[in-house]
């Protein structure tokens, strides 16, 4: 189902009915999603608070290679650059394209307390070119980020994001004629790149009082020469393979890899699976994302990249994970370097 950029626009809450995701004035996996429970949910909250393992964080700064706005004007087109977590700079038949563009220094409510940053942003927002588009996965704070998108909103042309999320822009002061919103396996058309918003199993809400009231989504990017698959947040779900035969292959997939855990499988993939989720869309290189910039689960900060790296190296598959900051040429990128054990002391 194909949605015209002009005609779309703001959303309102009614035509939200039309939606096979809703219901029940709420957002929902096909699946469904299984709860901790009240004494669960404590037990992860304690775990969190008290018994991180001391390398849930860097020990040492992380190596971030600085950008510049010159070096992105000069930059050839099919380039990406990570800033960090799952925001990707993307340059595309000449255009600048945003994923779930965070800047914070915490992703949290508050400015004094939850996940602090691992890193820098390679560059600042003022530093930014000209973007002609923003693509948003889901409202967590840890993809969506206030500040940085009223900072962002005089340079971007287009926000595109999931059902729900763009009347929360709107409600921030971003104006209407530049949102555009979707509902899975719908798609707009944007200076000729084509953008998909494709199933995900996960979960939304900014307050304990506005749960899954928006979309989640991943993300299909096609310019006609160079086609890329973008997850957002999720768990594992047969919804990858589905996605694979109607979109695939792509060139690239930037796939949630790090902020697992057992007891939430459901919402956040093991390695193991956020592989599988590559093989099922038909990717030819992926790329783990979601991972070394803010510490949001219990496992050391280094196991995703080197339990991913492992398994791909099993399973013959191409795996790139440049540094942030780093230029990829998204259609010849370069293996891993191993960045992450740059300079890190081993934890006691």
């Amino acid at each position: 189902m194909s949605i015209g950029l002009l005609t779309c626009g703001a959303r309102p809450a009614a035509a939200y009915d039309q939606s096979p995701q809703f219901g029940d004035g709420h957002f929902r996996n096909p699946a469904g999603k299984s709860a901790l429970g009240f004494v669960g949910t404590l037990g992860v909250m304690w775990k969190m608070l008290f018994e991180k393992p001391a390398d849930a964080t860097p020990l040492a700064p992380i190596p971030v290679q600085a950008l510049s706005r010159q070096a992105l004007l000069d930059a050839p087109d099919d380039s990406l650059w990570r800033l960090g977590h799952s925001t990707m700079l993307m340059k595309l038949d000449g255009h600048f394209w945003l994923t779930d563009p965070v800047f914070a220094e915490r992703a949290s409510p508050m400015s004094f307390m939850g996940p602090k940053r691992f890193h820098a942003p390679p560059l600042s927002i003022d530093e930014l070119p000209p973007i002609t588009g923003v693509i948003i996965s889901h409202d967590h704070y840890d993809h969506l980020d206030h500040d940085a998108i009223l900072a962002l909103a005089p340079k971007v042309q287009h926000f595109v994001t999931a059902l729900g999320v763009g009347d929360r822009l709107i409600g921030w002061g971003v104006p209407a004629a530049k949102v555009v919103q979707l509902d899975w396996w719908q798609d707009t058309r944007v200076e000729g790149l084509k953008i998909v918003a494709t199933p995900a199993q996960h979960f939304s809400g900014r307050t304990l009082a506005d749960g899954n009231r928006t979309l989640w989504a991943s993300w299909v990017i096609d310019t006609g020469n160079t086609r890329i698959f973008f997850s957002g947040d999720t768990g594992y779900f047969d919804g990858f393979a589905r996605i694979g035969e109607r979109y695939g292959p792509f060139d690239l997939t930037m796939i949630e890899t790090g902020a697992y855990d057992a007891q939430w499988p459901d919402v956040h993939m093991q390695p193991e699976q956020s592989l599988q989720a590559h093989l099922d869309v038909r990717g030819t290189v992926m790329m783990p994302i979601h991972n070394g910039t803010f510490d949001l689960a219990l496992h050391p900060w280094t196991e995703p990249f080197e339990r991913i790296t492992a398994l791909a190296q099993e399973q013959g598959v191409a795996l790139t994970a440049p540094h942030m900051g780093e230029r990829l040429d998204i259609r010849a990128p370069a293996p891993s370097t191993h960045w992450w054990r740059e300079g890190q002391p081993t934890a006691k």
